[in-house]
């Protein structure tokens, strides 16, 4: 088993659930934006970029690949609106290499990191994975450009795949010494968490005038654990010869940035500054999954994913 971007936020903790589970598994990450300390002690680490593909075609063969899980890319929405070839290069012809070199080398399962940015600006909520696809950023086009390129390479090259549409993550591995370390930072919970910590003078609210019950977004927020565990069960449902598949990962329920707020200052204890600025471009007034196919298809169960236990984990890995 192959993880790209394994040195990652997401990759590390599904790394360590692939492990949990019995998986033989494999790091493949530049390092460029994940860190050595988040591969555990015994995992293969290949330090290579997925766009070479005389590594990767080294690494299949090697180590006898047979399935991959895909997080590499670069995924800082703002970053992709002023630097849209990066974006296009990184994600969408790197992992055009990755899936030219599995299909050289005879492997035909991926599960591959998805985004719900894929959606845009859904007008109903929640959202289902049949919903319209209109991206609003450079990296939700890559991403559905990606998912257009699965579909093709499954349909010519006898590829399965399982796409997984991640709403927010969020939280850290329960004791693990693992938890989202991002430079810069740009989600909500951690720079909450900063704030609370002393490391930023306050956390900005932007937009207090949407259509929402405390005038603020309201987002899914996912457990980071859940979200690994649901990798797992798509590897399993690929492995059991299971067809290709597109599935939502969400809590199913919303909290508007005012409530996640006041939870952190509920658990921190800490009544950090908070400074009300004006709307950013682009944001949705209110953006809810719905995880109903992955639930009933591949009995997925979030256990993590409450808010006070989201902000717990995330706020332990903080203080750390």
């Amino acid at each position: 088993m192959l993880v790209t971007g394994g040195a990652g936020y997401i990759g590390s903790h599904t790394v360590r659930e692939l492990l949990r589970t019995g998986q033989k598994v494999a790091v493949y990450d530049n390092l460029s934006t994940g860190h050595l300390w988040a591969v555990p002690q015994g995992v293969t680490l290949i330090k290579g970029d997925i766009a070479d593909r005389k590594k990767l075609t080294e690494t299949f063969r090697q180590l006898e690949i047979e399935a991959v899980v895909h997080f590499a890319a670069s995924s800082l929405v703002g970053e992709s609106m002023t630097q849209p070839a990066k974006y296009y290069r990184n994600n969408v012809a790197g992992t055009l290499a990755l899936l030219e070199t599995m299909q050289e080398c005879g492997v035909k399962q991926i599960v591959f990191s998805s985004t719900a940015a894929v959606y845009g600006e859904p007008e109903v909520s929640p959202i289902t994975e049949d919903m319209p696809h209109c991206p609003t950023n450079v990296y939700g086009r890559t991403k559905l450009v990606i998912e257009g390129m699965l579909q093709d390479f499954a349909a010519a090259y006898d590829l399965r795949y399982v796409s997984l549409r991640y709403f927010n993550a969020a939280g850290a591995l329960a004791g693990g010494g693992i938890g989202e370390d991002h430079n810069p930072e740009t989600h909500l919970i951690p720079l909450i968490l900063r704030t609370a910590n002393g490391r930023r003078p306050q956390i900005d609210v932007y937009g207090t005038d949407y259509p929402t019950a405390d005038g603020t977004c309201i987002r899914d927020y996912i457990h980071v654990t859940d979200l690994a565990a649901a990798h797992v069960l798509a590897l399993k449902h690929l492995n059991g010869g299971g067809a290709s598949r597109v599935y939502n990962l969400g809590s199913e329920n919303g909290f508007s940035v005012r409530e996640v707020i006041e939870k952190a200052k509920e658990v921190t204890g800490i009544n950090f500054p908070v400074r009300e600025v004006e709307r950013r471009a682009g944001d949705p007034a209110v953006l809810v999954a719905s995880s109903a196919r992955i639930r009933e298809e591949l009995d997925w169960k979030p256990v993590y994913s409450d808010l006070d236990r989201i902000i717990r984990s995330a706020w332990a890995w903080e203080r750390r």
